[in-house]
């Protein structure tokens, strides 16, 4: 099993910066992708970014495409979503995800592995 711990959420002023890290321990070198959802109260989980843990390709929601920024340190086994310009609407549970499956990279059920969440709050 994997097992992916998230840190790095916050509280933020709009337009301010955070930086996400989750960390995964276990049989990490069975994930070939790595993602981030969000869930804001009331609503569903929704795709933030993705990127394949060894090649380094990106995918990215439309909402946060030129705000955010999913990067992977393979050596440390950790992977980053650096935000910036951060608005209101971007507060959220941030959850880390991966998994051995190459497919569905945008799709929260093409996951196995999940963090337990950390709270990103934006303050307009």
């Amino acid at each position: 099993q994997v097992q992916l711990v998230e840190s790095g959420g916050g509280l933020v002023q709009a337009g301010g910066s955070l930086r996400l890290s989750c960390a995964a321990s276990g049989r990490t070198f069975s994930i070939n992708k790595m993602g981030w959802f969000r869930q804001a109260p009331g609503k569903e989980r929704e795709f933030v970014a993705a990127i394949t843990w060894s090649g380094g390709t990106l995918y990215y929601a439309d909402s946060v495409k030129g705000r955010f920024t999913i990067s992977r340190d393979n050596a440390k086994n950790t992977v980053y979503l650096q935000m910036r310009s951060l608005k209101p609407e971007d507060t959220a549970v941030y959850y880390c995800a991966g998994s051995p499956r190459f497919r569905g990279f945008r799709d929260s059920t093409a996951y196995d592995y999940w963090g337990q969440g950390t709270q990103v709050t934006v303050s307009s």
